[in-house]
């Protein structure tokens, strides 16, 4: 009863203060940890130059196949975790916690060993040319930014997990302390000590390994359930059960990275017949998409704040809730898109002087890459906090649907066709026309979802006399 008590605020209290109470946190956590790799980006293109930038946004794949993997344990058992909370299955909603713990922490280990061993391939695969300055730089970062790895696939799992418990203030805590010390660490190696790229790399596994202490720390103070060693031990029926609901999420990240290795390769071929070269295109396209993981991180922050309410209501059978959670996420990741667009659109000068002014080439088509690729960012909303509302309602399907439609069924195709066609300037048209495109298939989605919550709903409401 203790447990019910303590979870009750979900069906209870409004949905605008608890969309305040998780999911600020969410898009503050999301959000310091999209900075980890931009500030990496502002010093390194300060302190080296954009060849280092060229060379991080090489690296930056590794940074995707982890997060695929985390998200697929953190996103699919916390989904998992709320809907068997809210249907009061409280000792299977322990054991899966224990089963992420040490999903994650074997996964960590295991990516760790594989990339360090094929190293080099994979950075050649990833856009790396042999025998180039950016390539050095490349794997100098990658040999020791992979250390790192089993901290942020530990990290993200149990982050996610005191989000649900009902504290995503301390997540947020433990995510922005990284990220400060990162920072911190960022402008001593690199614009004191001289670092240069190994300098960036040692600053973020320092953080992340902060960030993997601090989650561990929390684990004897959750309060909606006590946490004991056997539950560590893996469930086969139980991994079954909560991996697919993190599908989507993983997919997403793998779309990412098929195309981030995509891009790179692309960009080195057009980047070569432009008058920009290689080295331009790669540093700039990379900060590119770097800032628009920012805004993005803001809308996925919201829905994934929003995962608890949606979830718990959803298995509580408390409909017009979830209808009215998701329809607020809407609204206030539209507003958030708009305001990003501005910020791109009229605000470019001022984010691309952050990352180093080295040649009017450069500043040129960092400007370009902004203003016409991102020139649709805000039809992204839709996008993010509907596939992340689906995962909520265990709904694995239909959140893969709409989250691969982006990436693979548009993004991928046209950056194939575009580039073939018109070169570099192909790959930028690509980002309005793909971000327009899946819009239309979240909506849909969406549209589809809310009319059968308003069945469902009617049918309890006929049900409830009889009851």
């Amino acid at each position: 009863m203790a447990s019910e008590t303590r979870l009750s605020p979900f069906e209870t209290q409004p949905i605008g203060k608890l969309l305040v109470k998780f999911a600020v946190p969410a898009v503050i956590s999301l959000v310091v940890n999209s900075i980890y790799n931009l500030v990496d980006q502002i010093f390194i293109g300060q302190g080296v130059g954009y060849v280092g930038n060229a060379s991080t946004n090489i690296t930056f794949p590794i940074v995707t196949l982890c997060l695929l993997f985390s998200t697929l344990v953190g996103d699919g058992g916390v989904a998992f975790f709320s809907l068997r909370q809210g249907a009061r299955d409280n000792d299977v909603a322990r054991n899966t916690v224990g089963n992420m713990i040490f999903i994650s922490l074997l996964f960590g280990l295991v990516f760790l060993l594989l990339f360090e061993l094929f190293l080099h391939p994979i950075i050649r695969l990833f856009g790396g040319v042999p025998g180039t300055e950016v390539y050095d730089y490349a794997i100098r970062y990658a040999r020791i930014m992979l250390i790192g790895t089993p901290c942020i696939a530990l990290s993200i799992s149990v982050s996610n997990i005191i989000r649900a418990d009902g504290n995503p203030a301390y997540s947020m805590v433990v995510t922005l302390t990284g990220c400060i010390v990162n920072v911190i660490l960022d402008y001593i190696l690199i614009m004191v000590l001289h670092w240069g790229v190994t300098g960036a790399a040692v600053a973020t596994i320092i953080g992340q390994i902060l960030n993997a202490v601090l989650s561990l720390l929390y684990i004897p103070r959750f309060k909606s359930f006590t946490l004991k060693a056997k539950d560590l031990i893996p469930r086969v029926w139980l991994i079954r059960r909560f991996l697919p609901l993190g599908i989507s999420s993983a997919i997403v990240q793998a779309s990412n990275t098929l195309m981030i290795i995509v891009v790179n390769n692309i960009l080195l071929r057009c980047g070569e017949a432009s008058i920009y070269g290689a080295d331009i295109t790669l540093a700039a396209f990379g900060i590119v998409m770097k800032v628009n993981a920012i805004l993005s991180s803001v809308m996925i922050g919201l829905g994934i704040g929003s995962q608890p309410i949606v979830g718990f209501n959803y298995g509580a059978k408390n409909y017009r809730r979830v209808r009215e959670t998701y329809r607020m996420c809407i609204i206030v990741a539209v507003v958030i898109g708009c305001i990003g667009w501005c910020c791109f659109q009229f605000g470019t000068q001022g984010i691309v002087n952050l990352f180093g002014q080295e040649s009017e080439l450069y500043n040129e088509f960092a400007l370009r890459a902004f203003r016409t690729f991102l020139s649709a960012c805000m039809f992204l909303s839709v996008t993010f906090v509907t596939g992340i509302f689906l995962q909520a309602l265990g709904k694995p399907i239909l959140s893969m649907i709409d989250t691969i439609s982006r990436p693979i069924f548009f993004s991928l195709p046209f950056m194939l066709i575009f580039s073939h066609l018109w070169g570099i300037d192909g790959v930028l048209v690509v980002g309005p026309v793909t971000d327009f495109c899946a819009f239309l298939v979240a909506a849909l989605l969406g549209i589809f979802q809310v009319r059968k919550l308003r069945r469902l709903e009617r049918e309890a409401a006929a049900a409830a006399p009889e009851a």
